[in-house]
């Protein structure tokens, strides 16, 4: 019982110790790209911009696609075709 619990805490500080590395390793390859902290934070906000204007975009391209498609369908018979052409034309009408 004892020789198990030994064996386990020996497991543990073994993968501890390897996180620790890892850790390290990865402080001093992020130290090593980057010099000073105002380029990270310059870095980041670039990043922040682009992401921010890509995800705008991406949204009115798949908006756009959207509506489109239920263009599409407004000559289905049964009702669904008269809900469609009536969200289609709030959306339209939101545009103006």
């Amino acid at each position: 019982m004892v020789k198990k619990l030994i064996n386990k805490v020996k497991r543990r500080v073994k993968k501890d110790n390897e996180v620790g590395a890892r850790r390290a390793i990865l402080e001093d390859l992020f130290y090593d790209f980057h010099s000073s902290r105002r380029e990270v934070y310059w870095m980041n906000f670039i990043r922040g911009v682009f992401f921010g204007v890509g995800s705008v975009l991406g949204g009115t391209i798949v908006i756009a696609l959207i509506i489109w498609l239920l263009s599409l369908l407004t000559d289905i018979p049964g009702g669904i075709g008269d809900f469609i052409q009536y969200v289609v034309d709030i959306v339209q009408q939101g545009k103006k």
